[in-house]
């Protein structure tokens, strides 16, 4: 029966992983190169994410700030910066985007920290 608990843990935990690692595939290679520049900095709180949408036709990259009042950035599939559709003090982001919730569709997460905030 502990044999039988274990291969079912074994499982679990290899098909959660492959869920996420092709989730992250899904992203362009600059912005795995940014979640493995987030992987190698401190936890932050909330901790990292990284979400993949479909705006103006286009794929695209939301990054949430990491906390109380910074901007989330909106990418381009080659890291340019589109807008920072929230954050900052007002929480509406830089305004060059304002339409980004609204008219955003195929919300998808590609990575998020799951390490603990000390």
């Amino acid at each position: 029966m502990k044999h039988l608990i274990l291969l079912s843990i074994a499982i679990v935990s290899t098909f959660y992983s492959c869920g996420s690692s092709n989730a992250q595939k899904d992203a362009t290679n600059c912005i795995q190169q940014k979640i493995e520049e987030f992987k190698k900095q401190p936890v932050t709180n909330p901790p990292m994410s990284v979400y993949q949408y479909t705006y103006n036709d286009a794929l695209v990259y939301y990054i949430p700030g990491p906390c109380c009042d910074r901007y989330a950035t909106l990418y381009d599939k080659n890291c340019n910066i589109i807008c920072r559709p929230s954050g900052g003090i007002t929480g509406k982001g830089d305004g060059k985007c304002p339409d980004f919730f609204e008219k955003s569709t195929n919300k998808k997460i590609i990575w998020q920290d799951d390490r603990k905030y000390k």
